[in-house]
């Protein structure tokens, strides 16, 4: 491994630490959710090793909790997650041109949010030993984080369990709460979507819809919504770009 390799692998874990260290605290509230799911710590932990996402690792078991069918559970976490595929073709154009398939696809299992940020950040060509770096902290930080927050779920009293689940609630409203208030056709969506996912609910109870399950109105929501979105209010080209 030449010094460029090793350094940028001590930048990675460097930069991945404070990412580490923030999803530990939100990987243990969904760890919460998991363990009122039914879920084991080691089904949390590998759960959360395959899939780095928390609003779609929470509809996974979102999902499971409602014994949802797999083609629903698949369904959901693919259109939940489906925004790091525009991320991975983001990042293709960063790497050398003579970088190997294998080093494309492991850089494309790691993406999430925070290192797709770290990774955007850093100038010129990608070297993929960066990413592995921050993947290195982080990814194992959050697996870890769910499988201690089912386990604090099981030992915990109730009552402390149940305050607990409550965070997950707040980590959520603190994502969608600033780009509410920038993009005021992102505040009216999310109003709306609190407003259908209501509506749906109870119709589904009403009108004894057994297919109109949680991980459903998911699915439907989110095509319906984004979608509409996406052709009533496409985001212009210099907007994109920052201009």
């Amino acid at each position: 491994m030449t010094i460029e390799k090793k350094t940028a692998l001590c930048q990675g874990v460097r930069d991945g630490v404070p990412i580490a260290m923030g999803y530990f605290a939100v990987a243990f509230s969904l760890g919460i959710a998991g363990r009122n799911a039914g879920l084991t710590p080691l089904q949390g932990f590998i759960i959360s090793i395959l899939n780095h996402a928390s609003a779609g690792e929470y509809a996974g078991i979102t999902a499971i909790a409602a014994m949802a069918p797999y083609w629903e559970l698949a369904l959901t976490i693919l259109i939940t997650n489906a925004r790091y595929l525009l991320m991975s073709c983001a990042l293709s154009q960063k790497f050398a041109p003579g970088t190997s398939l294998w080093h494309r696809i492991g850089v494309g299992f790691g993406i999430t949010d925070e290192i797709f940020g770290v990774t955007m950040a850093r100038p010129g060509t990608l070297e993929p030993l960066y990413t592995y770096g921050a993947m290195l902290v982080s990814i194992p930080s959050w697996a870890m984080g769910t499988a201690l927050g089912i386990t604090a779920g099981n030992i915990l009293p109730l009552r402390v369990v149940s305050a607990l689940s409550v965070a997950l609630y707040g980590m959520f409203l603190a994502i969608i709460i600033p780009p509410a208030r920038k993009n005021r056709v992102v505040g009216v969506l999310v109003i709306l979507s609190f407003l259908c996912s209501f509506a749906l609910g109870k119709a589904a109870g009403a009108f004894r819809l057994e297919w109109l399950t949680g991980g459903t109105q998911v699915i439907l929501l989110t095509l319906l919504l984004a979608g509409g979105a996406a052709v009533l209010f496409p985001i212009k080209e210099e907007e994109n770009h920052g201009g």
